[in-house]
């Protein structure tokens, strides 16, 4: 299947990959070589938060030193 994408980098995906995947609105964005991934993704569900702290390399630690630093300002 083919897609197209805008002058304004913006990509269309055919309706029945959007349908197979359970039509969802957000999608994490990757790139494999020369391969660009697009995974489904639920903004702000705890599995991409975790998923995002691992890519950045932050520990638990890391999470409630910086609470604990906020609830200090």
């Amino acid at each position: 299947m083919l897609a197209k994408i805008t002058s304004k980098n913006q990509l269309t995906l055919p309706k029945q990959v959007v349908d197979a995947l359970g039509k969802p609105s957000h999608f994490e964005v990757e790139v494999d070589g020369d391969r660009l991934v697009l995974t489904p993704s639920r903004p702000g569900s705890a599995n991409a938060v975790r998923r995002k702290l691992q890519a950045l390399g932050l520990q638990e630690s890391d999470v409630a030193d910086a609470v604990g630093w906020a609830r200090t300002k």
